[in-house]
C-alpha cells in the first residue's frame, strides 16, 4: 500500500511540475512578440485609480512604454519615481493581472533602430523624476500618460493624440471632486494641458496586439 501511495505521489508531483512549466511557458509566449515602443495599459490599484477612470470614462488608469534590454522586457513608467519596471512585476501590480498592449501602426517601418534610440534617450532624461500628483504639463514632475506622450512626441516626432484641458474631463463625479479638492482646494487649474491614458488607448494611430481583459 505504501509503495502504491508513494507511486501516486510521484506521479502527481511530476504532473504538477509539468503544469507549472507549461503555465510559465504560456506566460512567456504572451510576451514574446512585444517590441520596443509598445504601449501597455492596466487598471492600477492606487488611491487615485477610481477617480481617473471616472473622470476619463475608461477602465484604464495607468500606462507605460515597453523597452527591451538584454532580452528582458521592462515597462518604463511614471510612478514614484519614474523608473524601469520588469514587465512581470508591472503586470502583477495591476488589478487581476489584466492588461492591454498597443503598438504604433506601421511600427516596423516608422520605429527604426535610430528612432527608438532617440525615444529611449529622451525618455531617460525623465528617469528618477518625481510623480506628478497635480498633472502639470511641465517636465519638473511627470505622470504616466504624459511620459508616454512626450517620449513619442520628442523622441519620434509623433503626436499619438491631441492634448486636452483638465476641464474637458468629467470633474463633476463626487469621487473626482473629492480628489480635486484635496489636491487643489478651490483653485483647480481647469485650463491645464492634460493627456490621459484613455486618450492614448483610443488613439487611431495604434492597434491592439494583446488584450487579456
Amino acid at each position: 500500500m505504501r509503495i502504491i501511495n508513494m507511486h501516486n505521489s510521484i506521479v502527481f508531483l511530476f504532473l504538477g511540475v509539468i503544469f507549472i512549466s507549461l503555465n510559465c511557458k504560456e506566460k512567456e509566449a504572451q510576451h514574446i512578440n512585444f517590441k520596443n515602443g509598445d504601449i501597455i495599459f492596466q487598471t492600477s490599484q492606487s488611491e487615485q485609480s477610481e477617480a481617473i477612470k471616472l473622470a476619463t470614462h475608461s477602465k484604464f488608469s495607468h500606462c507605460g512604454i515597453l523597452f527591451i534590454e538584454k532580452g528582458r522586457t521592462y515597462v518604463y513608467e511614471a510612478v514614484q519615481p519614474v523608473k524601469m519596471t520588469l514587465l512581470e512585476d508591472w503586470i502583477s501590480r495591476g488589478k487581476e493581472g489584466k492588461y492591454v498592449v498597443k503598438r504604433l501602426k506601421s511600427a516596423d517601418t516608422i520605429l527604426t533602430k535610430k528612432v527608438l534610440e532617440k525615444m529611449k534617450s529622451y525618455g531617460m532624461t525623465m528617469r528618477n523624476k518625481d510623480y506628478d500628483l497635480y498633472f502639470e504639463w511641465s517636465d519638473a514632475k511627470i505622470y504616466c500618460s504624459e511620459l508616454v506622450w512626450k517620449i513619442y512626441k520628442y523622441g519620434a516626432h509623433i503626436e499619438l493624440c491631441k492634448t486636452k484641458k483638465l476641464k474637458d474631463f468629467n470633474l463633476k463625479n463626487p469621487v473626482v471632486k473629492n480628489i480635486m479638492t484635496e489636491r487643489y482646494g478651490n483653485n483647480i487649474p481647469l485650463n491645464e494641458i492634460v493627456v490621459a491614458p484613455s486618450q492614448l488607448y483610443e488613439s487611431k494611430m495604434v492597434v491592439t496586439i494583446f488584450n487579456n481583459f
